[in-house]
């Protein structure tokens, strides 16, 4: 199955897609990993993607969506992936959707995670990241994923690594200019969303409260997967 999520910075979108991939084999597909390899790996949409990057500007969606498909098309993607980072806004989901359509690649699902924006905030001022894994949840706000004391320092409660709180998330003005992009219902990453949700055919919406727990909201995304 080919999925693509949405759901806002704090939403736990990240969590979910860990569990999604696990239960079905399917790749967690991350759009800044994407960057990363082609750029580590020195390949020709990585080099142009680079030279943006560098000048300090956004890449162009003629090279990222190449870059996405060719991803998608890998060998680890052949029983299914889940997209998670992109589209960003309408524009790309359009140019997204229209290029999935003449590569004759299904969306299957479109996954979207719902949290108020106040929520979704102090979900992520409270996160902490592990070493070990980005995607084991722990938060100091969170009885139920609050972080273990050991030997007078706090680890992971998963497994005990050593956690560390992203700059950004510590800082008003980044994460308010992060929700500004998602919850931007006109150009942003709300406005992608709505477009996929109304794309109709064989794409099969599924649209879940983030507000419970993990195990909630998972069981709440598993109950409509096929």
């Amino acid at each position: 199955m080919n999925i693509l999520t949405f759901g806002p910075n704090g939403s736990g979108k990240g969590t979910q897609g860990a569990i999604i991939k696990d239960k079905y084999n399917v790749a967690h597909i991350e759009s800044g990993a994407i960057f990363r390899k082609n750029i580590g790996g020195g390949t020709e949409l990585g080099k142009q993607a680079k030279e943006y990057i560098d000048r300090g500007e956004l890449v162009p969606d003629d090279i990222t969506i190449p870059m996405i498909l060719d991803r998608l098309k890998e060998d680890d993607c052949k029983n299914g992936w889940l997209l998670d980072g992109f589209p960003r806004n309408k524009v790309q989901g359009e140019t997204l959707a229209k290029a999935l359509a003449d590569d004759g690649i299904k969306l299957d699902y479109v996954v979207e995670i719902i949290l108020p924006r106040d929520v979704a905030k102090l979900r992520i001022t409270g996160r902490r990241l592990c070493t070990n894994d980005n995607n084991h949840p722990n938060h100091i706000a969170f009885d139920a994923i609050k972080p273990v004391e050991k030997d007078g320092k706090i680890v992971c409660r998963v497994c005990g690594g050593e956690l560390s709180a992203r700059a950004d998330d510590q800082d008003d003005v980044a994460i308010d200019k992060r929700h500004d992009i998602y919850y931007d219902e006109t150009t942003g990453t709300m406005a992608a969303c709505i477009f996929f949700k109304g794309l109709g055919g064989d794409t099969k919406v599924i649209s879940v409260d983030g507000g419970p727990s993990i195990q909630e909201v998972s069981d709440a995304i598993m109950s409509q997967l096929s």
